[in-house]
């Protein structure tokens, strides 16, 4: 079985170091507290599983087949990101009202809910798993077994750099003690999963 690891890994490393939404998530969950972002890292990475395993079986090349499933996919997704964005400046604005600015989460299991539906709603993730396996896959060796490979990888990628980003977001926890700071950040945060959810609904 002779897998192109080269080109895979190199593309892979540029995918998983390029921001997405779940780097917004994680990185702003991690800056109330390495608690939360490690939930939302987990999250995500339990929504990456999702598409590999699909990818594996088959199930996202058949989304994909079928254009009403796919525009279905997309729809939810920007929906979902655009909502996100939206309470996220929502509650930003709350400082103009003299309301604190920094939410701390109530519950493990909706930081994780979010990071997994952030990556499982994302149609860009899915399209990713069907791209970038085919082309590293030996068209003579079983398909399946390569994708199963080829995917653990992707999400081992993944994992491997949330535990990077996580402790690293120390430094810009206290930054943000400043609510004023905080503020910017929020907006920041929530003007860049609107934009997402544009890039994703026009592309």
């Amino acid at each position: 079985m002779h897998i192109a690891w080269g080109p895979f890994l190199l593309a892979l490393l540029v995918i998983v170091v390029v921001p997405g939404p779940d780097f917004v998530l994680v990185t702003r969950n991690a800056a109330t507290g390495a608690r939360w972002g490690w939930l939302a890292a987990a999250g995500s990475t339990c929504g990456l599983l999702v598409h590999a395993t699909a990818a594996t079986l088959g199930l996202s090349a058949l989304v994909v087949a079928v254009p009403a499933a796919l525009l279905v996919v997309k729809v939810i997704g920007v929906a979902y990101l655009a909502w996100m964005g939206f309470q996220i400046l929502r509650k930003a604005g709350a400082a103009a009202t003299g309301e604190p600015v920094v939410e701390v989460p109530n519950s493990g299991r909706a930081v994780f809910l979010r990071g997994l539906l952030t990556d499982v709603l994302n149609p860009k993730v899915m399209l990713t798993f069907l791209t970038l396996l085919p082309q590293a896959m030996d068209p003579a060796a079983d398909p399946m077994a390569q994708a199963a490979l080829l995917s653990g990888v992707a999400v081992s990628g993944f994992a491997a750099w949330w535990l990077i980003v996580v402790p690293s977001v120390r430094w810009l926890a206290a930054l943000l003690a400043d609510p004023r700071r905080r503020k910017v950040f929020e907006r920041c945060c929530g003007g860049a999963l609107l934009a997402m959810a544009t890039s994703i609904a026009v592309s």
